[in-house]
């Protein structure tokens, strides 16, 4: 893969991209905000657990 594959293919990314709008963005602010509240709370019992068994 050369440089102008490299340019080619970045100009077909920039063509098929969009700016979101304003609800767009805020579904994928939610979605990101509740995979980060998911893996916080597994992670909280997963050290709750680990301080119980092994403390």
């Amino acid at each position: 893969m050369g440089f102008s594959d490299f340019i080619r293919n970045t100009k077909a990314i920039f063509r098929l991209s969009h700016k979101s709008d304003r609800q767009e963005f805020t579904l994928y602010l939610k979605l990101v905000l509740l995979g980060m509240g998911v893996v916080g709370v597994i992670g909280f019992f997963i050290k709750l657990l680990g301080n119980i068994f092994f403390g």
